[in-house]
């Protein structure tokens, strides 16, 4: 009995220092979850944190940073790929093609742009082209499907009109058609489709803001057993006193608590903050044993992974390697649309 190919999905996270419970929750563990029925690819988004990262030394460690992460988290480089952006020179390539179709009209339109416009931020050339190069990753390796938050479904459309543009400029819609009509036949880019990570945790940070590096209100996912007691410690609560009774739908510790928690744990933790008698200290020493006991283990691989920086190195070249044997066939597809030549090397 034959099966279905299975369809090809495509992450990628920036190396901008050590990933947070966000980072983990939203991104990290779905991501990793899908290789159990997608052919997954990953990458190590170095070219993007060029936007903003200006310390060599930072970006090589937080670039394996990444990689040991995954890998930690459970990523199988032996059935995914795991590769470092900048190795996959196509990515470059492709950036300019469709820089070349791309309206400004949609890049001023790109939530990121008119974020930093409202803000009176002087976006450089990299930040305001962030979505071009974003498209190029997603459309260079004939994805199908692109895990996305709520809050990042903007960025797929932005790589499916894009892809739209270049196969109408280049392969011509059809008789009588529109540009919604053009379809991917084997030889123009292929357009994935958003898959819409509705459940995604929302994770609070120690302030009860979302939890974000640019608040400095989070958690590393590796923090050593000392600062994850701190950090977990300094997560705010109300005033209420130990023998009150306690909403934990409002308490950011049961929020937290809730990620770890299996719904039996999560239901005995809201019985007693309903009980009273039991204060936040309690619930925070609960928190921080379940968080151990997750990420402990997790944590011991990281530091044994960063330990051997040349086999990550060698990990996510060969990542490089069946990256860009996906690639450069699109490359060549592209180079022929366009009138490009072979590549003569």
């Amino acid at each position: 009995m034959s099966h279905a190919p299975r369809l090809r999905s495509l992450s990628g996270i920036k190396p901008t220092g050590q990933p947070h419970w966000g980072n983990y929750f939203g991104m990290i563990q779905p991501a990793i979850a899908l290789a159990d029925d997608h052919d997954a690819f990953y990458f190590v988004a170095d070219l993007h944190a060029l936007t903003t990262v200006r310390d060599r030394e930072a970006l090589q460690r937080d670039t394996l940073g990444i990689a040991a992460t995954m890998l930690a988290a459970g990523l199988d480089p032996a059935t995914s790929t795991l590769w470092r952006q900048s190795d996959v020179p196509e990515v470059l390539e492709l950036a300019w093609i469709l820089g070349c179709v791309t309206s400004m009209g949609l890049m001023e339109r790109a939530h990121g742009y008119k974020d930093a416009k409202a803000k009176g931020k002087d976006l450089g050339f990299g930040a305001f082209g962030y979505p071009v190069l974003m498209a190029a990753d997603i459309l260079l390796y004939d994805s199908d499907v692109v895990p996305v938050g709520k809050d990042q479904v903007q960025h797929l459309e932005m790589a499916r009109d894009m892809a739209t543009w270049f196969n109408v400029a280049f392969m011509g819609a059809p008789a009588g058609g529109t540009v919604a009509d053009v379809k991917w036949d084997g030889r123009m880019l292929k357009k994935p489709d958003a898959l819409v990570q509705a459940k995604t945790a929302i994770v609070p940070g120690v302030d009860g803001q979302k939890m974000s590096k640019s608040y400095d209100n989070y958690i590393a996912i590796f923090a050593s057993e000392k600062e994850l007691k701190k950090g977990v410690m300094a997560i705010k609560t109300d005033c209420k006193g130990l023998e009150e009774p306690k909403d934990p739908d409002t308490c950011n510790v049961f929020q937290l608590f809730k990620l770890f928690a299996a719904p039996a744990q999560q239901a005995e933790l809201a019985a007693k903050y309903r009980a009273g008698g039991f204060g936040y200290g309690h619930a925070k020493l609960e928190l921080l044993a379940l968080a151990e006991a997750h990420f402990g283990p997790k944590r011991a691989r990281y530091d044994a992974l960063m330990a051997r920086p040349d086999d990550l190195r060698d990990i996510l070249k060969l990542g490089a390697q069946k990256a860009r044997a996906v690639a450069q066939p699109v490359m060549e597809r592209v180079r022929d649309a366009t009138g490009l030549p072979p590549r003569a090397w």
